[in-house]
């Protein structure tokens, strides 16, 4: 794959790393609305289903208060969304222009996905007390369908630029282009797409939890806390261990597809046979320091085998290697997160099947207060990984990050407009969740419970 880059000529940008910086900025804005997209509409429509089931009032009084959550976090999503999409042309003319025909059905997909999410919510969010009760629970699955078809057609794209394949390069020309092979028949896709689902109900679920939780520690725990709290908490506890066995998964692809990521991950200096783990430590100098060592824990997940040959980061030159600390770093955060979001949905499921109730110590609830905003570091140190973990290429093997930027100048201009424009988006944000947080329920106070 590396001999289809040579006809693309390189273009000089003095700006590269602010404009990596960009992409960043609006990838960590944009992606945990992405996961709540993929997972809160299925939360708030099982709500309205417990509520159509039971007729219990306090799950209708949950699912309309979601249901203007979801609304808020949609139209935040439109715009950090739109900004992406401006800075995919903007910043990376190149890349679009060169590839655009192998990738353009994924983005027309998700822009027809967008449009039909975005009817679909207005229906649902005006739906209520217009629509019958059936028709209404009826009109909030096509929001799941499209969130998961919107999404799926950008993971897909993602997949491709980190396993090209469905193109020839001819004279630096793409010819014989079949975006759908490309896109959807290509391997590597269905473990990113496995993972990124599980993330979003993880991170959903944990951050919706963390609210609640929040509640409890100041003295807030009526019925409607303990059930607005049941729901996402075990949706988290059941999907967090499972992301754990996807993860193994997620690992071997890269050991096979992407080697050179597998050493950055590890710091990984020559090829070797059983291949050690290190925890923590610093990569300089050809070898991880201060780290604690694992004996073959390299070789042994990556292609379960005790002495499996692992290839070092010295079998590419070093202009092909990625950011080894940045990768390592980003690789042990989202691992050491995830595990611990994993052993506490154990607990919290160990105790909710023996003894049939919530848990009762403080202590886990502030667990649980942590573990929102945790999941969603570990959602982004996850993203960091693949991202940072295939530079120096934008297009695996085919086409270098540098070849693919912009020649345009005032980039620092856009990137502090850019910061400015996030840091006012994240007020309103918060401002308009602690407005819909303060808004009475829409149920009498009899029938909250005690």
């Amino acid at each position: 794959m590396s001999a289809l880059a040579s006809p693309l000529a390189p273009v000089h940008q003095q700006y590269l790393l602010q404009a990596r910086q960009m992409q960043t900025l609006s990838f960590v804005a944009h992606i945990p609305l992405v996961a709540f997209g993929i997972s809160f509409p299925a939360m708030v429509l099982f709500a309205e289903w417990l509520y159509l089931r039971s007729g219990d009032p306090l799950y209708g009084a949950l699912a309309r208060r979601w249901t203007r959550v979801v609304a808020a976090l949609f139209a935040v999503g439109v715009i950090t969304g739109t900004l992406l999409s401006f800075e995919m042309g903007l910043l990376w003319p190149n890349f679009t222009a060169t590839f655009g025909s192998v990738f353009g059905l994924g983005f027309a997909i998700e822009g027809f996905s967008f449009f039909m999410e975005a009817i679909f919510i207005g229906i649902y969010v005006y739906g209520w007390d217009r629509l019958s009760p059936r028709a209404h629970l009826l009109s909030g699955i096509p929001i799941i369908i499209t969130g998961f078809t919107g999404s799926l057609t950008v993971i897909s794209v993602n997949a491709w630029m980190n396993h090209p394949g469905g193109f020839h390069l001819r004279a630096g020309k793409v010819v014989d282009v079949d975006p759908v092979s490309a896109l959807f028949g290509n391997p590597y896709l269905w473990h990113e797409l496995v993972h990124m689902y599980i993330a979003g109900y993880i991170v959903t679920g944990f951050v919706v939890a963390a609210a609640y939780a929040y509640a409890r520690l100041r003295g807030r725990w009526s019925r409607y806390e303990r059930t607005a709290i049941a729901i996402p908490l075990t949706i988290a506890a059941l999907a967090s261990p499972v992301q754990v066995l996807v993860g193994d998964w997620a690992g071997r692809e890269v050991a096979t597809n992407q080697p050179i990521k597998l050493a950055a991950i590890e710091g990984l200096a020559k090829t070797t046979r059983g291949a050690p783990e290190h925890l923590l430590g610093w990569y300089s100098d050809g070898r991880v320091k201060y780290g604690i060592e694992f004996p073959h824990g390299l070789s042994l997940p990556a292609f379960h085998s005790w002495n499996a040959k692992v290839q070092g980061l010295d079998t590419v030159p070093a202009s092909q290697r990625p950011p080894v600390n940045i990768v390592r770093i980003a690789f042990q955060t989202m691992v050491g997160i995830g595990t611990l979001l994993a052993l506490l949905g154990i607990a919290f499921l160990f105790v909710w099947l023996r003894r049939k109730r919530l848990p009762e110590s403080a202590w886990f609830y502030r667990a649980v207060l942590l573990a929102g905003p945790l999941a969603v570091v570990a959602l982004i140190a996850g993203w960091v990984t693949t991202e940072v973990g295939r530079q120096p290429w934008i297009v695996y093997r085919v086409m270098p990050t540098a070849e693919a930027v912009t020649g345009a100048s005032g980039i620092p201009v856009g990137y502090a407009t850019l910061a400015v424009v996030y840091l006012l988006l994240a007020c309103a944000v918060a401002w308009v969740l602690r407005r819909l947080s303060r808004a009475p329920l829409e149920i009498a106070p009899d029938q909250q419970g005690v």
